[in-house]
């Protein structure tokens, strides 16, 4: 199933399933529910969560049943959840963090570019999946606008896919982990670059380099778990139509499974915390040596998990700036 959180009239927030052959049409499961026992599991997408496969089970009778249908255009998808329980975001693609680090010169940090297959990668990035806290608050889904904060000049997008638990757990295997997952949906870490490379070396990890209204975008849908296959996904970036970016899930060197269990690591999971990918090997603007800025366009394509789109809105920012960025 594909699950959504949409907005029908008034500003209500209803919980859909996205049907057709090109998940044109919506199934407004909260109203199908309405007149049923189970109406409660169908208030928000956390009840849906938190219903487990009683509530699955359920969503498939309603939408077997369903005779009325709107189309996705007629329809205002939000973040299919609002706001997570929880949300962590994860550094799995080597790659990626070889090529980062290997345009520093961009900020004037180094003097010239280094070569991604030479960046000494510290031992702990091997040992464990490393992560940090993202803002639940600042959410938003496909179509929002992302309003870039007035102290960065460098707009930047990370192109990743987002695991939502669905069942609660500790310490959890790799093996067992796989059986709490709900589901799976695109996520977009947008990122201050200038500012993040500014805290970075207060040895703490980014805050207002990614703390910032607007700054993680989820969507268009959630794909159950029993339709994806986490590790075989084509992830593809377009800004203003032309593609800047591809990458495949195939390429973490921490899998979906190993992540979960290790967030789970002598803690407590629990449903509707979603946990970041982080990004795939060239799936960020830093990567590529380019940057966006006001009105860009920026879409992100994963297979099986649709299409989030997202409008910068930064009138501080009308072109990238000139490389070195000065950072401070």
């Amino acid at each position: 199933m594909k699950l959504v959180t949409f907005e029908a009239a008034a500003g209500v927030r209803r919980v859909g399933a996205v049907v057709g052959d090109h998940s044109e049409r919506v199934i407004d499961l909260t109203a199908a529910a309405s007149a049923t026992p189970q109406a409660a599991l169908f208030a928000d997408m956390l009840s849906l969560i938190d219903g487990g496969e009683v509530a699955l089970d359920q969503a498939r009778n309603l939408i077997r049943a369903a005779r009325q249908t709107a189309p996705m255009s007629g329809v205002r998808l939000l973040s299919p959840i609002p706001v997570p329980r929880r949300f962590r975001d994860f550094l799995s693609f080597e790659l990626h963090v070889r090529q980062s680090r290997a345009n520093r010169h961009l900020f004037g940090i180094e003097t010239e570019p280094r070569d991604p297959a030479k960046i000494q990668i510290p031992k702990v990035w091997y040992d464990r999946p490393i992560y940090y806290k993202s803002n639940c608050f600042s959410v938003v889904g496909p179509e929002a606008e992302i309003h870039w904060p007035s102290y960065s000049l460098t707009v930047d997008y990370e192109l990743e896919v987002a695991l939502v638990v669905g069942r609660q757990g500790k310490n959890l295997s790799t093996d067992t982990a796989p059986q709490h997952v709900f589901g799976y949906c695109i996520f977009n870490d947008f990122s201050a670059r200038d500012v993040q490379y500014a805290e970075m070396p207060g040895s703490l990890g980014p805050s207002k380099g990614k703390d910032f209204d607007t700054g993680n975008a989820l969507g268009p849908w959630i794909a159950t778990a029993d339709e994806v296959d986490p590790q075989n996904l084509t992830m593809i970036a377009r800004v203003n139509g032309e593609e800047w970016s591809r990458g495949h899930s195939s390429t973490m060197y921490h899998p979906f499974a190993k992540l979960l269990a290790y967030a789970s690591l002598e803690e407590t999971v629990f449903p509707g915390e979603v946990l970041g990918s982080g990004t795939v090997g060239g799936g960020c603007g830093n990567e590529l040596g380019r940057f966006m800025k006001h009105g860009d366009v920026i879409e992100l394509e994963v297979s099986g998990l649709g299409v989030l789109r997202n409008r910068i809105v930064a009138p501080h920012v009308p072109r990238p700036p000139a490389f070195p960025i000065q950072i401070s």
